[in-house]
């Protein structure tokens, strides 16, 4: 656990993560998007696709849970793009001049 930190700071602290443990919906994605497993402490999330391809888990409020999955939880491979590839800058760009 830490103090709250900025936003820049926190996108640092995910990046280098092992596992990120949060309730927040946007962490969720935003881990995601590192490939750090999540565990969410949470009954639902604004991102299922998230749990359905195997990087979060919603595990709530039950503590034997969230201390099993917390030493076990290990997916393996590389997450499916679900959020597009990082490039949509240049992919916007491509399709405004043509090329």
């Amino acid at each position: 656990l830490i103090e709250p930190v900025g936003y820049l700071d926190m996108l640092m602290l995910e990046k280098h993560a092992r596992l990120i443990i949060t309730d927040s919906g946007g962490v969720q994605k935003e881990a995601y998007m590192f490939r750090v497993p999540c565990l969410t402490l949470r009954e639902d999330t604004e991102w299922p696709e998230t749990v359905a391809a195997g990087w979060n888990l919603l595990l709530g409020a039950d503590r034997a849970a969230i201390v099993r999955a917390a030493h076990e939880f290990r997916p393996t491979g590389d997450p499916p793009p679900l959020f597009g590839d990082g490039h949509a800058a240049e992919h916007i760009a491509a399709l405004l001049t043509g090329s």
